[in-house]
């Protein structure tokens, strides 16, 4: 067995120390869930020859499982080559295609979310007819390989999702002789943008070499900057800090909210600048809030497991929130991967009687993964099988590992446009916060990543009824809180689809919001935030189903943020205004001041 020992907590009657015992196989073990037991030919050493090998090839595959690729290759190609008709098909679209690029007036538009071909010089010639090319092109390319009977889901995503990353790499928009916008700008600035760009390139490069952060970052400094809600550290342990935050209102609701951040990002998405931060609009309407900052792990905390999370975190927080608060329910809120340990724990204590919570607000939340979008494709068993090699040699899963992974989801926007607009416009993106933010990334502990990544994306556990708390099971469908789930528009990490499943889950009173932007900007969606709007419905408990489409047409819209009208319904769920609890009593006296110290470890 190997044992975790926490940092003592304070008290009033002295210092009580904290411990947990991990019961699954430590890192010298099989760690992975469908081994065989440990033991036995699958229980290796430390010195597995084949962990460090596959560890080794990771380096260069990006940590993508070459085996898994090559499956999905040979599914889809073995099933084209049986299928004459469907080639002969496939011929005839391309000859229709080259027709329909000879007549102009046949020409196809860029989809709504393509914003390479934006620019209005792409509407004449020459580079009308090279967007033109290249799009019919495309097309082609999805029929090829997303309408292939006979060949696995996920193979076909997978090869639909490879050729699509292949294509945009051959993009016109990605060549200076073929972008209308490289070409005017090199010819009014007689190349320099070049010689910029080329700057940019080797201060990269540096960075790169050097393990050095973005520059953007230096001017958003953690506590200085961004993160400056004023608070205080009442709690800290080997697993996260809980911030108490001071309250600016004479009065406060009597229940408290407790923020759980996911901790694949650093807390502070949530108390940005102060203009956009969340959790200082929830200060200023009333409320005594309390947020978790997880710790950034390391090697010596590989075998911290997704329970551990859930007890030294989550169940630890609440139970300082508690004391401080005294015996008012507490409104819960989860956003990304804290949400779906948010609802693993309300369901547990749902089936244990532990009626201290208020209500439930999941933000970007899921909770069953059968439509989790693209990152599915990287979580076949081959895919995690490598995974699991990767963070038994260095204990965690390295931030520049996940990084990899969520860009090629958006490799348009988050890859091809950037090098763009860096090396070839020679121009850098003006900093902000949020970008600031998503430089400063986080590692995953061994055995927590592992066990998420199986449980939930794999195995679907959590939604099936499978995954045990303390060794019995615990169903979603057990809680009896109102639910307040926020979904985005364009969410590739959590698509809305995926978390409005919520809705098969529970039968109870859930109200439904689908706000635009994407995983992050669309959280992040302060009062007077420009181009704003969202979509909220509430289903009544036991009312009937209503599928994700139907939920669209029937939602009613609305411009600006939908902050304001979860304070109201907040408000609704909430006891008469009072003075507010003390900040960082005697039980839990200030151990550093807001946002604490594991916020800034690297």
């Amino acid at each position: 067995m190997s044992e975790l020992r926490l940092a003592e907590k304070s008290t009033g009657a002295g210092r009580t120390p904290a411990t947990i015992e991990n019961t699954v196989p430590s890192a010298n073990e099989a760690a992975s869930g469908n081994l065989v037991a440990a033991g036995s030919v699958a229980s290796v050493g430390e010195d597995s020859f084949d962990r460090l090998l596959h560890a080794r090839q990771a380096r260069f595959t990006g940590s993508l499982s070459l085996i898994s690729l090559a499956l999905a290759y040979c599914d889809w190609s073995l099933h084209l080559a049986n299928a004459p008709g469907l080639r002969l098909e496939l011929m005839e679209l391309a000859a229709r295609q080259w027709a329909r690029f000879a007549s102009p007036s046949q020409w196809t538009k860029p989809q709504p979310g393509d914003r390479r071909f934006r620019d209005d010089t792409w509407e004449h010639p020459p580079y009308n007819a090279v967007a033109q090319a290249f799009l019919l092109g495309e097309q082609w390319w999805h029929a090829a390989t997303a309408c292939l009977p006979g060949v696995t889901k996920s193979h076909a995503n997978m090869v639909s999702f490879v050729a699509r990353q292949m294509l945009d790499v051959f993009a016109p928009s990605n060549f200076p002789l073929t972008n209308p916008e490289v070409m005017r700008a090199t010819v009014a600035q007689r190349g320099w943008n070049f010689v910029r760009g080329y700057q940019n390139f080797l201060e990269d490069a540096r960075r790169l070499v050097n393990h050095l952060p973005l520059d953007a970052t230096k001017d958003f400094v953690v506590g200085k900057d961004v993160a400056v809600t004023p608070g205080k550290v009442v709690l800290r342990n080997e697993l996260m800090e809980l911030i108490q935050y001071a309250p600016t209102t004479e009065q406060v609701r009597p229940e408290p909210i407790l923020i759980i951040p996911a901790w694949i990002m650093k807390y502070y998405i949530l108390d940005l600048s102060p203009h956009d931060s969340l959790i200082r609009y929830l200060v200023s309407q009333g409320y005594t809030v309390f947020c978790i900052s997880w710790r950034n792990p390391g090697p010596e905390l590989r075998d911290v497991g997704l329970e551990d999370y859930r007890r030294l975190g989550l169940m630890a927080a609440l139970d300082a929130v508690n004391a401080i608060c005294g015996a008012h329910k507490v409104h819960a809120c989860g956003y990304c991967l804290g949400g779906t340990l948010l609802a693993i724990a309300a369901a547990a204590m749902a089936r244990d009687a532990d009626n201290r919570l208020a209500s439930l607000t999941l933000l970007a939340a899921q909770t069953d993964f059968t439509e989790a979008g693209e990152l599915q494709l990287f979580t076949d068993e081959s895919e995690l099988a490598l995974l699991d090699d990767v963070m038994w040699k260095q204990g965690y899963l390295d931030s520049a590992q996940m990084a990899g992974a969520f860009q090629m989801l958006r490799s348009n926007d988050l890859i091809w446009s950037r090098l763009i607009t860096t090396y070839l416009l020679g121009e850098r993106d003006p900093p902000f916060d949020l970008m600031a933010w998503n430089a400063d990334a986080t590692r995953m502990p061994y055995r927590m990543h592992s066990e998420y990544l199986r449980d939930m994306f794999l195995h679907n556990d959590l939604a099936e009824g499978r995954y045990e708390v303390e060794g019995k099971p615990v169903a979603i469908s057990e809680i009896r809180l109102p639910i307040f789930s926020v979904s985005t528009e364009t969410d590739h990490v959590a698509p809305w689809h995926s978390v409005y499943k919520i809705h098969l889950l529970n039968q109870g009173d859930i109200t439904f919001v689908l706000a635009s932007g994407g995983h992050n900007a669309g959280i992040v969606s302060e009062p007077g935030h420009p181009n704003r709007h969202y979509r909220i419905e509430r289903r009544a408990p036991r009312a009937p189903y209503l599928n994700p489409d139907e939920w669209a047409a029937k939602a009613a819209e609305h411009d600006g943020s939908w902050w304001p009208v979860w304070v109201a319904w907040l408000d609704a769920r909430s006891g008469a205004l009072a003075p507010p609890p003390p900040l960082a009593p005697a039980d839990y006296p200030a151990l550093a001041d807001a946002p604490g110290t594991y916020v800034r470890e690297r």
